[in-house]
């Protein structure tokens, strides 16, 4: 009984009164205040579109800049002739040598002005071959190899698309 007396002697607060101004605050401050929130929600919002906007002009120019693309299943299988710890290695450059063949990229620069084209490697294809340590590469591995305006060419892994 008596915690019931002491419940109904506190002031009860209405949730309107506690999401209303503060007495203390001038009304220009609090104004001033709610001004700075909706700004910065704006940026936020203004940033975000930027950069949707600059990935899409980004996936734009890679699509516009292949001139080739191909897939292929590369046997990997030679790469276990080698020492265990000599396999992986052995396997990326097995890649690269199937894919300089096949892709027909020159191994010099045609010109003495311009740079030899490269054949590149994503990080999952990379990690494909490393998964299961230096000694135990796949025995083979199906690749996408894009080849770009400049001769250069990118080796993706064919499932990750």
């Amino acid at each position: 009984m008596e915690t019931q007396a002491k419940e109904e002697k506190l002031p009860k607060e209405d949730s309107a009164e506690t999401t209303s101004i503060k007495e203390n605050e001038p009304l220009l401050e609090t104004i001033e205040k709610e001004i700075e929130v909706e700004e910065e929600t704006k940026t936020e919002s203004d940033t975000s579109a930027e950069k949707e906007e600059a990935t899409s002009r980004k996936k734009k120019e890679k699509d516009e800049d292949i001139v080739e693309e191909k897939t292929y299943t590369i046997p990997l299988a030679k790469a276990l002739i080698m020492p265990p710890r000599k396999r992986a290695p052995r396997a990326i450059r097995m890649i690269k040598a199937y894919i300089r063949k096949h892709m027909k990229v020159p191994l010099r620069a045609e010109e003495e002005d311009e740079e030899a084209p490269k054949i590149m490697l994503t990080n999952q294809l990379n990690e494909c071959i490393w998964g299961r340590g230096i000694e135990k590469p796949p025995r083979k591995i199906r690749v996408r190899a894009t080849k770009d305006k400049d001769g250069n060419v990118t080796v993706h892994l064919a499932e990750v698309s």
